[in-house]
């Protein structure tokens, strides 16, 4: 443990020279008035006195403040993670001061850090308790009519089992996706990447999901011509989710007769970035930096016109990010919304 006495070496300093020179004044005053005697005595006897009050008022100053700043080391020190532990003790109070001064910013910062996650947390659990307890609620609404006796009209039979059952798939739907988001996270999900045609991908994403924007009429399009393939080196399956997940959304909460739009553009090196946009009802500002987060909703009223698991944006952006690729958005509320990702491009 290194020690830092500097401070208290000019106050000993000091002091013991304001006792010499005392002691001095006394010893060539009693010199004057009573006997004569070798002035070389004098000095030595001065001398000596500088030395024995420097050498005992750095100790005691030394001893008293060290006691004192090790209190303040050891009190916070008991704080868990405290930076204070591997730090050498100083008597230099303008350093402690410093120190003080950073340990409560940090201290600070990361109380606010936890009232954030706190909240987030909470927001959280809230969100998971609705997606889940409205299909619970559904296939337990329609279970216990049929129980009360609707189950003995056999169309009625049909129809509620029918809808309890989509209630399940949507309930198995968001226990995979938290099972896959959960396992992307830490890092359980290997990615075995190919190379792959992006220009094909993105095309069979367009006929899988032809129906459903054909019900609020949405051209699904690329925003000009690819006769070329552009093989990308990526995990196929996970892209294509992506892609799908990022299609859906545009569709979603897209504008009757609108359109959503796929552009494959080269970057530096041997990057291409490929955008989706669309002209739907955008995103305000406030909600964008929190958009990837699981089950955040942009509508707090937690109404849902549509379907889906809450999750699908999350699972995109951990993904991508599982590439070492990056995601982007950029939006205008009342306007329209494009998200973009990087791949790596096979020349």
């Amino acid at each position: 443990m290194s020690f830092n006495f500097k401070k208290s070496y000019k106050f000993a300093v000091k002091s013991s020279i304001y006792i010499t020179l005392f002691v001095a004044v006394l010893l060539f005053l009693f010199n004057y008035f009573l006997i004569q005697t070798n002035y070389l005595y004098i000095v030595i006897i001065v001398f000596l006195v500088l030395l024995f009050s420097f050498l005992v008022l750095q100790f005691r100053v030394e001893k008293f403040i060290y006691r004192r700043v090790k209190k303040i080391y050891d009190d916070v020190s008991l704080l868990e993670n405290s930076s204070f532990k591997n730090e050498p003790i100083t008597t230099d109070f303008k350093t402690l001061s410093q120190e003080v001064q950073k340990f409560a910013r940090d201290k600070k910062l990361e109380i606010e850090t936890l009232k954030i996650r706190e909240e987030y947390r909470r927001e959280f659990l809230g969100n998971v308790s609705h997606e889940l307890k409205t299909p619970l609620f559904t296939v337990q609404g329609y279970l216990s009519t049929l129980l009360d006796g609707a189950m003995n009209d056999k169309e009625i039979r049909e129809k509620y089992l029918q809808r309890a059952e989509k209630g399940v798939e949507r309930l198995i739907y968001i226990v995979k996706d938290l099972d896959l988001i959960t396992k992307l996270e830490i890092g359980e999900i290997n990615l075995e990447k190919t190379e792959f045609d992006i220009v094909t991908l993105i095309q069979n994403v367009f006929e899988l999901l032809e129906m459903k924007a054909a019900k609020k009429d949405i051209s699904l399009t690329f925003d000009g011509k690819y006769s070329e393939p552009i093989i990308v080196f990526a995990d196929q399956e996970k892209i294509q989710q992506v892609v799908t997940n990022l299609v859906v959304n545009s569709i979603k909460y897209g504008k009757k007769r609108g359109t959503t739009e796929v552009g494959i553009e080269n970057l530096v090196n041997n990057k291409i970035i490929v955008r989706i946009t669309d002209n739907g009802e955008g995103i305000e500002k406030k909600h964008i930096s929190r958009l990837f987060e699981r089950f955040y909703r942009v509508d707090k009223s937690g109404a849902r016109s549509e379907g889906g698991s809450g999750l699908g944006l999350a699972i995109v952006k951990h993904i991508i990010e599982g590439h070492n690729e990056k995601i982007y958005i950029e939006s205008e509320f009342g306007v329209g919304s494009e998200f973009s990702f990087t791949l790596e491009k096979i020349k």
